[in-house]
């Protein structure tokens, strides 16, 4: 039978656990393990003062509390007013096709500073996993639209931004 013995540095053993914990500490720190909004000072989307922040940087003064919130699922399949609807999503940087099928959460605000709004104006956010993948402005007067995010030149409210389709004349 054969015993080998060795001699333990404790000193030793202790700054090698120490050099071990302060690269896990430092890989942690670097790489971060979660909410990244506190540090740069962006509010999370997930939460409702993050949201009405969104909607007041492109200028909409909104009602603080949605008048409206739930989870919607986006349709799997495509359909001509899916794809009208995801028209204006593409011309103000979404896509919703992307979401296809998936299960995402619908926040409707009241707009207060509509420009020439006599009828309720509202603000739609769609968020997925905390963050927008699209929305619209809907004005609900007889002679509304539905618009994107983007705040609309006073003088130039009645255009519609959703393509419109021509009736068929055959």
């Amino acid at each position: 039978m054969l015993v080998m013995t060795t001699k333990v540095d404790k000193k030793k053993i202790f700054l090698i656990l120490g050099a071990i914990a302060a690269v896990i500490i430092g890989l942690i720190l670097l790489f971060g393990g979660g909410d990244n909004s506190q540090a740069t000072g962006a509010p999370s989307l997930g939460t409702n003062d993050g949201r009405v922040k969104f909607l007041a940087d492109f200028g909409w003064d909104v009602v603080v509390s949605p008048t409206e919130s739930g989870q919607i699922k986006i349709p799997a399949e495509s359909s001509e007013v899916f794809d009208r609807y995801n028209a204006l999503q593409k011309s103000q940087g979404y896509d919703l096709s992307q979401f296809a099928g998936k299960v995402v959460m619908r926040y409707v605000y009241r707009i207060k500073n509509y420009p020439g709004a006599t009828d309720p104006v509202y603000a739609t956010l769609l968020v997925y996993k905390d963050q927008v993948i699209g929305g619209d402005v809907t004005d609900t007067s007889a002679k509304g639209v539905v618009r994107p995010f983007k705040m609309p030149d006073p003088q130039n409210t009645t255009p519609s931004t959703i393509p419109e389709t021509a009736p068929s004349t055959t």
